[in-house]
């Protein structure tokens, strides 16, 4: 069972107003078409993970500002409550477990990934590192075109505006944590 989606154009709205720029601005800010940017504030179309990053690093606002909900501290949550951004025709998901907190300056996530998914990710200028910890299966990360083999209980930390695209080379499916660590 799912949560209710967060309604990311709502939110979009919001923060494009709090900083009183105009779609046409929001559009050259964030390299998101200005029709494209308007269907997701109507709620007439749902972004996907990529645009979500473009937006958020254009408008300088963390990534989690469209994905998450508000939670209670010490609250007991289990992934199944947790209502999955999709990617890659849906071979993806990205489960917001922590949403972005300004004292530490993080996001926790947690990403699946169905064999031989690939996801290609553009460097993140407001994202000072990145960190992966495999829980399940095999992650090939490529960043800066350096290509590195991670098994379970493997971790890797690197800058958030390197290019960097994460694989699953395996028939097996790969869970693991990506901490995001905000400039």
């Amino acid at each position: 069972m799912y949560s209710v989606p967060p309604d990311i154009g709502k939110e979009m709205r919001r923060i494009r107003t709090e900083m009183r720029i105009s779609l046409d601005t929001a559009a050259r800010l964030t390299g998101v078409s200005k029709a494209m940017l308007g269907q997701i504030e109507r709620g007439e179309s749902i972004p996907t993970i990529s645009t979500l990053w473009k937006i958020s690093t254009g408008y300088k606002v963390t990534f989690s500002n469209f994905i998450s909900q508000n939670t209670t501290e010490n609250n007991i949550l289990s992934i199944n409550d947790i209502y999955p951004i999709k990617e890659e025709n849906g071979d993806m998901l990205l489960y917001n477990i922590f949403p972005f907190d300004p004292i530490s300056g993080l996001d926790f996530l947690q990403i699946h990934m169905k064999p031989h998914c690939r996801h290609e990710s553009f460097p993140h200028t407001n994202v000072l590192n990145e960190y992966i910890v495999i829980i399940k299966g095999q992650l090939q990360m490529t960043i800066n075109n350096k290509v590195y083999i991670l098994q379970k209980d493997a971790a890797l930390s690197f800058q958030g505006d390197s290019n960097h695209v994460y694989a699953n080379p395996s028939n097996d499916e790969v869970i693991f944590h990506n901490v995001i660590r905000y400039k």
